[in-house]
């Protein structure tokens, strides 16, 4: 078991694009944020791509309402030609940018003005963790091309199960790919002609379950999006080339909390099956306190003889407070080890819990030097 040296790996000029991932509610929000900062003062050219992020997090990046194209931060200090941009997914108007650079003129009228598309490009499961890929590789085409940023930090969309961000892509493309949507186009094309009878029976079916104008509104979106269909399967299987690649780093987020542990777990062994590079893992909101000498044990008994004597309630009531947070760092640091111990080659680093949420850059840069101490 070692350390995770998070300074290294954003100074290291190989390291292009961090990814932070894992359960929901664990900071991987903030945990990307602060390494952006500290990056940026640090003489790095960055930005982040954070998701959904909390309303005092983003008017801390200077992020007051939803933007898709990335914005200086303001109040950030970068140092030796560094500098610190971020942005918000919009996901639908990431979608629609899909659509208008992939398509003609005309075809991407009737697609955006499409009721099914405005639909699945608002609520579609799994469109908010295609779009963030989508927006990966458009910010890496673009520092490529520019040399706007040399390092790209992305914050994974919340999600039913930290496995949803690499599976994303896949089943939307293969949604777009599908028989089912394909099948809507018949039988005007294609081997259905020779099916017509069977095609038309389905229809049928699916006129009763769906409704004529809703059916329709699908059948139009298919005929003007089908160019499209094979550009999602490639832009999809070179974002997961790309994120297989050596300049790639993932770093899981956990609380010590047994759910988020065991997603932690999951989602090492993934990235691992998949052959992409995990750095390693961070275990924030570990709790700590500045008395650890006093045990819980200790502490209640001191408390039980104070009360038996009817002496310094007040002191009894602070032992006792402190005899649950004890319970909480005893708690914590057993989960903690516990998983150490289960994933021996994986680097770990602990940030502790802070009693207040981070709302400014302040925050910010003292989770970042939380982060690499």
């Amino acid at each position: 078991m070692s350390e995770l040296d998070l300074d290294a790996l954003i100074d290291d000029p190989t390291t292009r694009i961090v990814v932070t991932c894992g359960a929901g509610g664990v900071g991987k929000t903030t945990t990307a944020a602060a390494l952006g900062l500290r990056a940026a003062e640090r003489g790095r050219k960055v930005v982040v791509l954070t998701i959904d992020p909390a309303r005092r997090l983003a008017q801390s990046l200077g992020l007051t309402e939803l933007d898709n194209v990335p914005r200086a931060v303001a109040g950030a200090n970068p140092k030796n030609g560094g500098r610190l941009d971020a942005m918000m997914l919009d996901m639908k108007r990431t979608f629609d940018d899909v659509v208008l650079q992939h398509a003609t003129p005309e075809k991407a009228e009737q697609i955006l003005a499409n009721p099914f598309y405005q639909a699945l490009s608002s609520s579609f499961a799994g469109t908010q963790e295609y779009m963030a890929m989508e927006k990966l590789g458009q910010l890496h085409h673009q520092a490529e091309r520019t040399g706007d940023w040399d390092l790209i930090i992305v914050d994974t969309p919340p999600s039913r199960s930290a496995l949803d961000f690499l599976d994303a892509p896949e089943r939307l493309a293969s949604l777009l790919e599908g028989r089912f949507l394909r099948l809507l186009l018949a039988p005007a094309r294609g081997p259905f002609k020779l099916m017509s009878a069977g095609v038309n029976m389905a229809m049928s079916v699916l006129n009763k379950v769906l409704g004529a104008q809703v059916l329709t509104d699908v059948q139009t979106f298919v005929a003007a999006f089908d160019t499209l269909f094979g550009g999602f399967r490639q832009r999809a299987e070179q974002t997961v080339a790309l994120l297989r690649e050596p300049h790639t780093a993932f770093l899981v987020v956990a609380a010590p909390q047994n759910d988020a542990l065991r997603e932690a777990s999951y989602f090492a062994e993934r990235l691992r099956a998949e052959g992409m590079p995990l750095a390693g893992v961070v275990l924030n909101r570990v709790t700590t306190t500045q008395a650890p000498e006093l045990s819980a044990e200790r502490s209640l008994a001191a408390a039980e003889k104070l009360e038996e004597a009817d002496k310094s309630p007040l002191t009894a009531a602070v032992l006792r407070l402190h005899a649950d947070k004890m319970q909480q760092v005893v708690g914590d640091h057993k989960r903690a080890d516990r998983f150490r111990r289960g994933h021996r080659a994986i680097r770990t680093v602990e940030v502790p819990a802070l009693a207040d949420d981070v709302h400014d850059l302040a925050g910010l840069r003292t989770i970042g030097e939380l982060l690499t101490r």
